[in-house]
């Protein structure tokens, strides 16, 4: 059985990368490499079996582990005030990567197997358990 839960926060960012000149950020990012912001959606997968009382998990242990992140980012520049994504092109797919290992790290072991990061209607990035860090 898996159980999802999702939080909502909000987020400053820009897509830059130190390697590159201002005029190839712009070129590869495109508007993304000025400061924007967006209304995220958080979610964490966890499996398991049915306990006894009827729950995979209780959905307070799973929602304190998803505040490690949350609480972190929460109207903040996610390069600028986020310790843990200084030297990060945040990009979905880096956040989602890095929200999977500090939510991980909160939880049981093994039982996180999926945090994606909704970041527009369009735009989702997942990351599992089996997938690649950045």
């Amino acid at each position: 059985m898996e159980l999802t839960k999702i939080l909502r926060f909000s987020a400053a960012h820009r897509l830059t990368s130190e390697a590159l000149t201002s005029e190839e950020n712009d070129r590869l990012y495109g508007p993304c490499a000025r400061d924007h912001g967006h209304n995220y959606a958080l979610e964490a997968t966890v499996r398991g079996v049915v306990d006894a009382d009827g729950m995979v998990m209780d959905l307070t242990v799973l929602e304190r582990a998803m505040h490690t992140v949350v609480d972190l980012v929460d109207h903040r520049h996610l390069a600028r005030d986020v310790p843990p994504l200084t030297g990060v092109i945040t990009t979905g797919e880096n956040l989602a990567a890095a929200f999977y290992r500090m939510i991980d790290r909160a939880l049981p072991p093994g039982r996180l197997v999926r945090v994606a990061v909704v970041e527009t209607e369009n735009n989702r990035f997942e990351y599992g358990a089996t997938g690649e860090a950045p």
